[in-house]
């Protein structure tokens, strides 16, 4: 597995110490408010289980299955919600947690989405933003890191479902992607 991949963009070391100062800064956000944490599965939920072990208070924490890449190293354009339920938000304030800013689409959408069900206010957290022109309007709260457009693996990031488990953000040799499509 680690033989696919080209370069390390991002350790483990680094990623560790930034969560502490994300979780940190989350808190800092929410400090008034009791908050329900949304996870964008499946990209996000090696980042979200490191991250929320760092916030030493009570959370609740939903799930929400969307999919806009569609087994490609790009976004197809479109968000699909594969889940018939979102979460309960009505009335509760919401920390949206995703793994990657791409287009801005699946962040939009489903920020959108938790507001028209109720949410009083929606934050959002990405581990990675793409630094590049967007298809939506829409910045994270808390970014983890800013990388350049190219596409990355590692750490819940995957190509076709796999890599998600590598402990850090790296960029498959383009065999490998070439190979597989």
């Amino acid at each position: 597995m680690h033989d696919d991949v080209e370069k390390v963009l991002i350790d483990e070391g680094v990623i560790e110490k930034r969560l502490d100062v994300i979780a940190e800064r989350i808190l800092e956000d929410f400090c008034d408010h009791e908050f329900v944490v949304v996870v964008i599965l499946k990209g996000a939920l090696v980042f979200t289980a490191d991250l929320l072990r760092r916030m030493p208070i009570p959370l609740e924490i939903e799930c929400i299955n969307v999919a806009s890449y569609h087994g490609a190293t790009e976004s197809s354009g479109r968000v699909d919600f594969l889940d018939s339920k979102l979460p309960e938000v009505k009335g509760r304030s919401v920390l949206l947690v995703d793994d990657i800013l791409d287009t801005g689409r699946t962040l939009a959408a489903v920020g959108q989405k938790l507001c028209e069900h109720g949410a009083t206010m929606v934050k959002s957290c990405v581990l990675l933003s793409k630094e590049k022109e967007r298809a939506a309007e829409v910045e994270a709260n808390h970014v983890g890191f800013h990388i350049g457009d190219e596409f990355v693996v590692g750490y819940g990031l995957d190509f076709r479902g796999l890599y998600r488990n590598l402990p850090y953000i790296g960029v498959l040799k383009k065999k490998v992607i070439g190979n597989s499509v």
